[in-house]
């Protein structure tokens, strides 16, 4: 599945793994929402549950989080 939906993954020394974050689902699900022992590990059970709350909210007919994009405008270098 290809979304637009982003995943915020931090390393937390308190759980030693990294956890996930979904800003755009952040009222529809407890946060950190998932884990891995590895970065990889992470973002692919992240986006499983993006995956698994979009077929929730779809099923339930519950409206879909605008997913939150960063600006289109180019990046500035900062010296």
């Amino acid at each position: 599945m290809n979304s637009q939906y982003s995943m915020i993954i931090q390393w937390s020394t308190t759980d030693t793994c990294y956890v996930v974050f979904l800003p755009d689902f952040a009222e529809v699900v407890m946060q950190p929402c998932t884990d891995g022992t590895t970065y990889e590990e992470a973002a692919r059970h992240g986006q499983e549950v993006i995956e698994s709350l979009v077929e929730i909210l779809t099923e339930e007919g519950k409206p879909l989080p605008e997913p939150k994009t960063v600006p289109k405008r180019p990046l500035q270098h900062v010296a």
